[in-house]
């Protein structure tokens, strides 16, 4: 059975708690996201130039995919403003806002997992 991001996020009508953490693994799971993330949580809306030169080695591809799935999670949204050249901006939504406690307790936990391979 191949992989589908979508069923696992909707968890196909389970709600038990394996379904729920494979669901928020899948939102911000991968080599990008929280790193996308992070850019984001500044609170300043971020232009997609500025997140590639503050994300160096994601190619142009990767960012716009990673982005595309962030908005239809509902992590982040994008403006465009009808100009010459248009503008795009990128920032966090209230839902993704939410996410910063997670963050942090992943930073926290992953600080004392590092602590304790050390020992």
């Amino acid at each position: 059975m191949s992989y589908n991001r979508r069923l696992t996020i909707s968890c196909e009508g389970e709600h038990s708690i394996d379904c729920r953490l494979e669901a928020a693994l899948a939102i911000i799971g991968g080599k990008w996201k929280l790193k996308i993330y992070q850019a984001l949580a500044g609170g300043m809306p971020l232009r997609f130039s500025v997140l590639v030169k503050k994300l160096a080695g994601i190619s142009e591809k990767t960012l716009t995919a990673q982005l595309r799935e962030m908005e239809a999670d509902g992590i982040i949204e994008r403006a465009v403003y009808p100009e010459v050249p248009p503008r795009v901006e990128y920032q966090l939504t209230s839902l993704g806002v939410g996410l910063a406690p997670v963050c942090k307790a992943l930073e926290t936990w992953a600080e004392d997992y590092l602590v304790h391979r050390k020992a």
